[in-house]
């Protein structure tokens, strides 16, 4: 890695509650991703970029042309971005691959750098309980749902896609920033019940909004990146350690 670093960032949630009202956060972003390029080796996004995200055959939503083209501009350059679907925008399909050559992934998955082995995935639906979620993601991604959904004309479909996101996200809801404590959190719960099977020296994850590291094995670590929307925080992995960090930015 010489000294090159890789960098995490989660749950952006572009275009809530309004794309008005998300427009300084993209800006925000766009200024981190133009800080972050300068040492990067690569960048993770760990999901929920957009609030809501749906690729009918030959429509995208509109709108992120700043978030885009900054992202196109850093993969062209040779950097490496990889994308995890979130519960926001889990109806991607094949778009950020073939526009933007940025690989998309649905479930966790594993990677190694420096002899450091990560865990990295958006967490949603991981862990015990949930059950009304974990049923309702199954009908969301099942190839049926998906095919019945683009029969609705965009603008019926985006529309009713960002009414219910809005209505039903804990987007600024207390449960969102309150730590339930170690043995209440099912990300947590879930990491430790990974490190049962196989070892990882980072755990990384998204979804939660709640910025946090613990220590929960011997030489392994889980980590929430937190959030764009209050936090703020991102990840940052030098060769040796990890640390979270909060972006100050200050609007020109």
């Amino acid at each position: 890695m010489s000294n090159k670093k890789i960098y995490f960032a989660s749950d952006q949630h572009f275009g809530a509650p309004t794309p008005e009202a998300s427009f300084p956060r993209e800006q925000k972003f766009v200024a981190w991703l133009d800080e972050v390029k300068k040492d990067a080796e690569a960048i993770f996004l760990l999901g929920d970029l957009f609030d809501f995200w749906f690729e009918y055959k030959t429509v995208v939503p509109k709108g992120f042309i700043r978030v885009l083209g900054k992202l196109a501009e850093i993969r062209d350059s040779g950097i490496p971005i990889y994308f995890f679907v979130g519960n926001h925008d889990l109806w991607m399909n094949d778009y950020f691959q073939k526009e933007l050559n940025i690989p998309v992934y649905h479930d966790n998955k594993e990677f190694t750098f420096n002899n450091k082995t990560f865990l990295i995935g958006h967490g949603d639906g991981k862990g015990p309980g949930d059950k009304g979620y974990k049923r309702m993601k199954k009908v969301f991604v099942h190839p049926f749902s998906k095919w019945l959904y683009r029969w609705l004309h965009p603008d019926i479909g985006m529309k009713l896609a960002q009414y219910l996101s809005v209505k039903n996200k804990l987007i600024s809801g207390a449960e969102d920033v309150k730590y339930l404590g170690e043995d209440n959190e099912w990300l947590i719960l879930y990491a430790k019940k990974k490190l049962e099977t196989k070892h990882y020296n980072y755990l990384i994850f998204g979804h939660r909004h709640l910025p946090m590291t613990l220590k929960i094995g011997e030489n392994s670590e889980y980590v929430n990146l937190g959030d764009w929307i209050g936090y703020f925080t991102y990840g940052v992995f030098d060769g040796e350690n990890f640390e979270l960090k909060k972006f100050e930015y200050l609007s020109k």
